[in-house]
């Protein structure tokens, strides 16, 4: 056993009498997407976790507002992970004032650790990105949720995440390209 939890696929049709089975039915069927979707949003692992946690905790708070069936579940839990990643990068941006842009330059290639310095670039340079741009760029990118379900989880138009998309991938491509990720 490695201790970890399994997720085992349950989904809500209809209204739960206790509402502390429906979250820890929701726990299960949503928690381990949820914690991929914040590893990418966060800085740390331990910050991962937090967000998840944050986020079944604002769950616990307003049961009756989340909606039912899978998909609704678990769109309307993104929205509170993204919203919560949000208010924290908003809160990290007024108590920072100034952006120290060095300059990274990686190992030679084929280096053992090229790899992590290259992954250490690119989630500086994601953290540079504003927050709805990054969500987005994380979700396709990196889960590979296609635009329309990104859309409704968002409660946005297909042609805004595109747009997302497209800006945010040029940003990266400056990001990354001048070496001012750090």
């Amino acid at each position: 056993m490695t201790g970890q939890a399994v997720a085992m696929p349950a989904t809500l049709e209809g209204p739960v009498d206790d509402p502390a089975s429906r979250l820890g039915i929701l726990f299960d069927t949503h928690h381990q997407r949820l914690f991929r979707l914040a590893s990418r949003l966060a800085r740390s692992v331990d910050d991962a976790h937090d967000l998840v946690q944050e986020t079944f905790l604002r769950a616990a708070r307003s049961p009756g507002s989340i909606p039912f069936g899978a998909a609704s579940e678990e769109a309307w839990l993104v929205r509170v992970l993204v919203n919560i990643c949000r208010d924290g990068w908003r809160a990290s941006a007024v108590r920072r004032r100034a952006v120290d842009d060095g300059t990274v330059i990686p190992d030679a290639p084929g280096h053992p650790e090229s790899a992590l310095i290259a992954r250490k670039v690119v989630h500086q340079a994601l953290q540079k990105l504003p927050p709805r741009r990054r969500a987005i760029l994380v979700l396709y990118e990196l889960d590979g949720t296609p635009v329309k379900e990104i859309a409704a989880m968002l409660r946005m138009n297909a042609v805004t995440v595109r747009w997302h998309l497209s800006v945010g991938r040029r940003e990266m491509a400056r990001l990354l390209g001048d070496g001012r990720a750090s």
